[in-house]
């Protein structure tokens, strides 16, 4: 089978879970029912309701395990769950090998709205998806936007 014809698939969880303690979810509902009553107080109940609903989601979220995605590298493009981002509409690719969460495939979007793609690389592949990306893409030094760090950071 030549390399145009090859699809390397994998499965991995959407996002790394970290376990979270009673404190954290205790620390979420302070600060959020804090800043809803401050909010409040200067006269802003919408932007309180708001801040409530956040601290709502973020518990909720936080509690919630990763579900297992599908990943495939094709001819066509990367597929990661059932989205489909064909080659074309993809400007680059880094391969992360020192993330502290594991190996990683960043890929930069032609899209306006979502420049980055964050993809978990399982290590017996990284080769293989190399060589694939490196014949239809540009390969250029990414990295992991800040929002997504800090997100990682506080458990989601």
């Amino acid at each position: 089978m030549n390399e145009d014809t090859r699809a390397i698939s994998w499965e991995a969880p959407e996002h790394r879970h970290i376990e979270k303690t009673s404190d954290w979810y205790w620390a979420v509902s302070i600060i959020a029912i804090t800043a809803s009553v401050v909010s409040i107080f200067l006269g802003n109940i919408l932007f309180g309701v708001v801040i409530l609903l956040a601290g709502s989601t973020m518990i909720l979220f936080g509690h919630r395990h990763p579900k297992m995605m599908s990943f495939e590298v094709s001819a066509r493009g990367i597929r990661s769950g059932t989205d489909l981002y064909l080659f074309p509409s993809l400007e680059s690719f880094t391969i992360d090998e020192e993330n502290l969460a594991g190996p990683q495939l960043i890929l930069k979007s032609k899209h306006y709205f979502m420049p980055l793609l964050i993809i978990p690389l399982p290590e017996e592949y990284i080769d293989e998806i190399d060589a694939v990306l490196s014949s239809k893409l540009l390969e250029e030094h990414l990295e992991e936007p800040l929002s997504h760090r800090l997100l990682e950071f506080f458990g989601f």
